[in-house]
């Protein structure tokens, strides 16, 4: 399912504009539907996040300061 994470957060990505950001729950809500739990699924979005991060593929922010590495609330962008 991490995979599936993985690609959600890059579609998400990629339908925004480039200077955009995603919430993490809004690729757990994407994964799910709203038939499961969406909170289920975040352990699987912060690992791909992590991958993610680790790979140079993605930035990450909150309230307009970057973060070195995910670590309480956060945003998701493009590098």
């Amino acid at each position: 399912m991490t995979a599936s994470a993985r690609h959600t957060v890059l579609a998400l990505l990629a339908k925004r504009t480039a200077d955009a950001t995603i919430c993490p729950s809004e690729v757990a809500r994407a994964m799910t539907g709203s038939e499961e739990p969406w909170r289920d699924a975040m352990p699987m979005v912060h690992a791909a996040v992590d991958a993610l991060l680790g790979e140079g593929q993605l930035k990450l922010s909150w309230k307009g300061a970057v973060l070195t590495e995910r670590n309480g609330p956060y945003r998701i962008g493009r590098k």
